[in-house]
């Protein structure tokens, strides 16, 4: 198997090269300028931009299979005048060019990293499915969504076996965000007003992520399917900060704030967007993964807890 990995120096990419080549696979990375630190066995090709007009041949010689992880993702603040439109010349319209390309080259399989966020913003007792319809609100998901019909409908008109994963919140060595924000806040023993909050949220470590990809680039039921992937584990916010504090041997320092008020004080501060992530639920029912590959995850919650905050204390 000689695989390419688009987005191949980022945060999941890098991860999944490592992992291949620690396997003695054939691995080409997609990026737009060589990474600082090179992974030694990755022959890395210099892709500008991603979109409609993106010349994919030198990426694309002698691969066999792609893992699609280039994308543009959550932008803050984002001063495009539509964002919906810069988003789906990358998502959408730059991933449908890769996918025609790729078939015109040959290749049999192809493997996209789409969002849990596809399938809505956040549930309701109930954790989303890989079938469930999806319900994508903010440009981002919304264009992951359009780009996953495009895979899925250049799959039935050519035979290309796509594949498609919808992870939640990534974390693992390295993570950055919101997540490295909560550590920080951790480390440095501050208050925080997230006691009250009563939710369930699916994270998925970045080894369990990888490992599944792994699977997803071998297994012939993967063919055409759409999974969810998390830990196995949903935690509530209080849970996760508690875990978290205690693999760097510290207490979480909590205090109950109403979440009605907690939303407020964070839209007047505008981190309304923050807030509700913090407060609500998105589940994810990884059964049929489990079930279709006979995967589960390989890593733990604490261990890759453990794993996570033990590079944040070293860097």
């Amino acid at each position: 198997m000689k695989t390419l990995v688009t987005g191949a120096s980022g945060f999941v990419g890098s991860a999944l090269c490592a992992r291949l080549v620690g396997e003695d696979l054939a691995v080409f990375g997609a990026v737009r300028h060589l990474p600082a630190k090179n992974i030694v066995g990755v022959d890395y090709r210099i892709i500008p931009d991603m979109s409609s007009e993106t010349n994919w041949s030198d990426a694309l010689t002698g691969v066999n299979a792609i893992v699609h992880c280039a994308a543009r993702v959550h932008v803050m603040q984002d001063t495009a005048d539509d964002p919906l439109v810069v988003f789906r010349k990358v998502n959408v319209e730059g991933t449908v060019r890769l996918a025609k390309q790729a078939v015109d080259c040959g290749i049999k399989r192809f493997v996209y990293i789409s969002s849990l966020k596809a399938n809505g913003e956040y549930t309701e007792g109930v954790p989303f499915k890989a079938d469930d319809v999806p319900e994508p609100d903010d440009p981002y998901s919304i264009s992951k969504w359009e780009a996953e019909q495009a895979l899925n409908e250049i799959a039935m008109e050519t035979g290309l076996e796509v594949v498609i994963i919808r992870p939640p919140l990534v974390y693992g060595e390295g993570v950055r965000a919101n997540f490295l924000r909560l550590m920080q806040a951790i480390k440095l023993g501050l208050p925080l007003p997230l006691g009250a909050i009563k939710n369930r949220r699916s994270l998925v470590a970045l080894d369990n992520l990888v490992d599944l990809i792994v699977t997803c680039l071998r297994h012939k039921a993967a063919i055409n399917q759409t999974f969810l992937v998390s830990d196995g584990e949903d935690l509530s916010t209080p849970e996760l900060l508690t875990r978290v504090a205690h693999t760097m041997k510290r207490t979480a320092c909590l205090f109950s704030v109403p979440v009605p008020l907690l939303i407020k004080i964070a839209s007047i501060l505008g981190k309304v967007g923050f807030a509700s992530r913090l407060c609500s639920s998105l589940q994810a029912d990884i059964n049929k993964t489990q079930n279709l590959l006979g995967w589960s995850p390989p890593v733990s919650v604490d261990e890759a807890l453990q794993k996570t905050t033990d590079y944040f204390l070293s860097h």
